[in-house]
């Protein structure tokens, strides 16, 4: 569950224009995206952009049904006017929605990847980040007016590599600086469909070496009742390997999320801490 050469897209005025609607078929209000963050990546494979028009966003909620409640069976709870055979919440008419889409291929058309984000402004409006409803976020509260929250990050199985999370990572790393922020925070996620050996031996992995300072460690709502021996090392998901390459670090232990039958790992990556290396592949 857990990322070329820009592509100015014209579509500025109509964001601004579609940020307040509400289509009449009852779909998410599309939130707008400002300035630069209009764009379009482009490469042979795929374009990346932010979706502009309720029909954007629910491609991208189908994408995440798909991938949430058809391949890892999760049951999700949409809200009662959404459609069927979509992933819907309450905090999507607050998100802007990333869309990936193939440009070659069988596939050529289709979302293949999605993430949203939710921004400070936007958070007084819906009540909340998502991860406040798993994690109790005290220690870090005082950081959150200027930090933008990742979630639903889902990839199609035929598109699962490193280049479509760095393609995200990029997107989201240029809205931050477009909306003058220096976080990201979010939770990522790992079954628990094994009894929880996964999870716990990767909470031993990231602790030793990625876990903020216990000042500012967090707690879950619902913890994870960790089993007592854990698997064989285990390599790093991909889109926790991107917060950690980029420099984001985990902040406590992981929650349990029964709904999706996970552990999700709460992350925080501040932009003052994206290694050097990384700084042009994501700022272009």
């Amino acid at each position: 569950m857990q990322q070329l050469s820009g592509h100015t897209d014209g579509g500025s005025s109509a964001l601004r224009s579609l940020g307040s609607r509400i289509s009449r078929s009852g779909a998410q209000r599309v939130t707008a995206v400002q300035g630069p963050q209009c764009a379009l990546t482009r490469n042979p494979l795929y374009t990346v952009r932010w979706a502009v028009s309720p029909t954007e966003v629910r491609e991208a909620q189908r994408l995440r049904y798909n991938v949430f409640g058809e391949e890892l069976g999760a049951s999700l709870e949409s809200l009662p006017s959404s459609l069927a055979g979509h992933d819907v919440d309450r905090f999507d008419p607050f998100c802007s929605h990333l869309i990936v889409r193939a440009a070659a291929s069988d596939q050529r058309g289709q979302v293949v990847a999605t993430c949203r984000v939710l921004a400070p402004d936007a958070v007084k409006q819906v009540g909340g980040l998502y991860t406040e409803s798993e994690f109790d976020l005290g220690p870090v509260r005082d950081l959150l007016p200027t930090t933008l929250e990742m979630g639903r990050v889902c990839v199609h199985p035929a598109w699962r590599d490193g280049l479509i999370v760095m393609a995200i990572w990029r997107a989201v790393g240029q809205q931050l600086a477009a909306l003058k922020l220096d976080s990201v925070i979010g939770c990522s996620s790992v079954s628990v469909k094994d009894g929880g050996g996964f999870a716990v031996q990767l909470w031993n992995q990231l602790r030793a070496a990625y876990l903020v300072p216990e000042d500012r460690q967090i707690l879950p709502r619902i913890a994870l009742q960790l089993p007592q021996k854990p698997a064989a090392e285990v390599a790093i998901p991909p889109l926790i390997a991107g917060y950690l390459r980029c420099g984001g670090k985990v902040l406590g232990p992981p929650a349990l999320d029964a709904v999706f039958e996970t552990a999700d790992f709460p992350m925080m990556l501040n932009l003052a801490d994206i290694p050097a290396r990384y700084t042009k592949r994501i700022f272009g």
